[in-house]
């Protein structure tokens, strides 16, 4: 009830200023829900100064993150998807990491740039990748955190400019706006039958480290 009598405080029925990016924004999501099966829900809004819709002044992920709904409520069911787009047609579409969805490994835009060109040098598969303005990510088959912990330990050095994205995470998906700027593929997703191939995380990391090890340290936050 608490999102419903949210959003009735809003425009939500996708006219005036932004509805061309609302009708684009939906039919995202649900092409996310119905042919690649990726639990999503939307995000808060990124404001025109870049700044967030969500109460917190400092917000360091603006139009980036889960607001109302929250995380748990991430879904593959095109109905409620639908309706959340309909009422909400500017939100961001964030796709939840783990389980049922994607995990990722991002890098810096381009140090991950510099990566997938390295990927695709070797001839490895590298998967559907996202690009934010500050981060790319690629996406990689769901992993669990004593898998993740076992890669981890084998290498000597894991740097800080290599983040995870697993179970109980979350990243925008394109077309989203976040307020660093707009969301794209760097490399789209390419649908088998009902599901899209993903790589493992084990075949992606010694590139990914290496080029992380080449990128300047970021500070304590995770931007996009």
């Amino acid at each position: 009830m608490r999102e419903i009598l949210g959003e009735r405080r809003k425009n939500g029925n996708g006219n005036g200023p932004g509805g061309g990016q609302g009708a684009e924004l939906r039919e995202a999501a649900l092409r996310c829900v119905g042919r690649w099966r990726w639990p999503v829900l939307p995000g808060a809004e990124a404001r025109p100064d870049g700044g967030c819709d969500c109460p917190r002044p400092d917000c360091v992920v603006p139009g980036a993150h889960p607001l109302d709904p929250e995380l748990l409520a991430a879904t593959t069911d095109p109905r409620m998807v639908g309706w959340w787009w309909r009422v909400r047609p500017r939100s961001p579409i964030m796709l939840a990491t783990g389980g049922r969805g994607p995990c990722a490994l991002s890098l810096p835009a381009l140090a991950g740039a510099a990566a997938l060109a390295e990927l695709d040098r070797r001839g490895a598969p590298a998967g559907p990748v996202v690009a934010a303005p500050t981060r790319w990510m690629l996406l990689v088959e769901p992993y669990e955190l004593p898998e993740l912990g076992e890669l981890l330990g084998a290498l000597e050095r894991v740097p800080s400019a290599l983040r995870f994205h697993g179970v109980g995470g979350y990243l925008p998906l394109p077309p989203s706006r976040t307020g660093a700027g707009r969301v794209a593929w760097a490399r789209e997703p390419e649908p088998r039958g009902d599901r899209v191939p993903l790589p493992r995380a084990a075949d992606l990391l010694e590139v990914l480290v290496e080029a992380g090890l080449s990128a300047p340290e970021p500070g304590g936050w995770l931007t996009y």
